[in-house]
């Protein structure tokens, strides 16, 4: 049976702050009626102004939602209200042998339409012609590695005129993005199109791993295979989810070390890491939502959950896809997690840079350190060194919830940790309760 979420992983899912305010006002048990929960799912009827009141499902393992309310928003107001009222208020929302017949019928729909999806997926790849795709392949690579030679080239102009002025000579980066979508190599593209915004003195840095990134894919069949998949994945060529799943796959008890959420106005992007209770390997799942919508991948951090990870190739196999699972997020240890010392998490953090030069920053967890505001804003200390958090990783009330977690004394404290700070994620204060400090 699925052990009821906390307030603060119900609110994780809400696509916005208003949301979670909506959502406050359904929490109590009035306005519903008809609710249970059970095999995995939660239901109810949440009475409006008009003379219907909207049904509201959540399938809880994924999470999904279905709602008959108007909003465009995922999660909308109601499945959050219902959330938070089976969290709260166990008496109010009661176990029951089956969910009703409007509840089973979305229910039963979404898992037959998952596994026609599967089927599709097999009859596609049953059908596909091995040699047609081979001369596809082919064709991209050569012409990313045009691409990649002309990125060079540019990058070798742009060094020559100087970086005073670096637009000045031969204009935006705009053109010569265009020009790596053209070639196939979304990954370069967006390496370059950041470049208009990259401060100067960041700048030379930037070129010189652009110029490393387009001349090792020049060279990339004489490179060691996990080197060249890090290459091919940084040039933007990408795995498919069903060719990852049918490799090799790891299980293991997932421990779920927390979840962020960043947004532009194109998609919500959500990070959620993780680390093996057995293997103690790290992984990170991807998922992406529309503005506005949360995306579907939710697991409550502090839980462990049983299940097999697919590894995308690499030097350093982080990024991972969900495969099987055993079972509901159980209860995770009643202790923090394992951590590292400020000067073992550099050195830690060094050897992946060596491993791989474009790691922009790595999985961390520093056990004993104490955040501390100073002129130059905050910084991490353990009492002998210190790093810096990243500006512009957290705002400003999460690192005030994070000193208050602290109240000056050592927490431990995951994050992803790079050149340019550490961005903190979850901290886990004296009483070992998990507090989400990225947002």
């Amino acid at each position: 049976m699925e052990e009821r979420w906390s307030t603060e992983h119900v609110l994780s899912l809400a696509p916005d702050q208003a949301s979670c305010k909506a959502a406050g006002k359904l929490s109590a048990p009035a306005p519903w009626s008809q609710t249970g929960w059970g095999q995995g799912a939660l239901w109810g009827q949440c009475r409006g102004s008009g003379s219907t009141p909207y049904r509201t499902v959540v399938e809880l393992t994924t999470p999904a939602y279905k709602c008959t309310c108007p909003s465009r928003k995922f999660p909308c107001k109601h499945a959050l209200g219902l959330l938070l009222l089976w969290s709260g208020s166990p008496e109010a929302v009661a176990e029951a042998a089956e969910p009703p017949e409007w509840a089973a019928e979305w229910l039963n729909g979404r898992q037959q339409r998952s596994e026609q999806a599967v089927q599709r997926r097999t009859a596609k790849a049953e059908a596909a012609d091995p040699a047609a795709a081979l001369r596809r392949a082919d064709r991209r690579a050569a012409r990313v590695a045009a691409g990649a030679q002309e990125l060079r080239l540019r990058l070798a102009d742009r060094v020559r005129h100087g970086l005073a002025d670096h637009t000045a000579a031969t204009g935006g980066w705009g053109e010569v993005a265009a020009r790596m979508v053209d070639a196939q190599a979304p990954g370069l593209a967006s390496r370059v199109r950041e470049l208009d915004d990259t401060p100067q003195q960041g700048l030379l840095a930037e070129y010189a791993l652009l110029h490393l990134l387009a001349g090792a894919y020049g060279r990339v069949e004489q490179l060691p295979d996990p080197l060249a998949a890090t290459v091919r994945a940084r040039v933007g060529f990408t795995t498919e989810t069903a060719e990852l799943l049918a490799g090799p796959t790891v299980r293991d008890r997932w421990l779920v070390l927390g979840t962020r959420d960043t947004s532009d106005e194109r998609l919500t992007t959500r990070r959620l890491w993780l680390r093996g209770a057995k293997t103690g390997r790290p992984a990170l799942l991807l998922a992406f939502g529309r503005p506005g919508q949360a995306p579907d991948l939710a697991l409550p951090t502090g839980r462990l959950l049983e299940a097999e990870l697919a590894f995308h190739p690499g030097v350093r196999p982080l990024r991972a896809v969900l495969g099987t699972r055993y079972g509901a997020p159980e209860t995770g240890p009643a202790e923090a997690p394992a951590g590292l010392s400020v000067t073992e998490a550099v050195a830690e953090y060094g050897a992946a840079v060596a491993d791989d030069p474009w790691l922009e920053s790595w999985p961390t967890t520093l056990s004993g350190v104490v955040p501390v505001l100073g002129s130059d804003g905050w910084q991490l200390t353990d009492g002998r060194h210190g790093v810096p958090v990243r500006r512009g990783s957290a705002p400003e009330s999460a690192l005030w919830r994070l000193a208050a977690v602290s109240a000056g004394h050592p927490v431990t404290l995951f994050g992803e940790y790079g050149h340019a700070g550490f961005a903190p994620v979850t901290a886990w204060g004296h009483d070992h309760r998990p507090t989400g400090v990225a947002q």
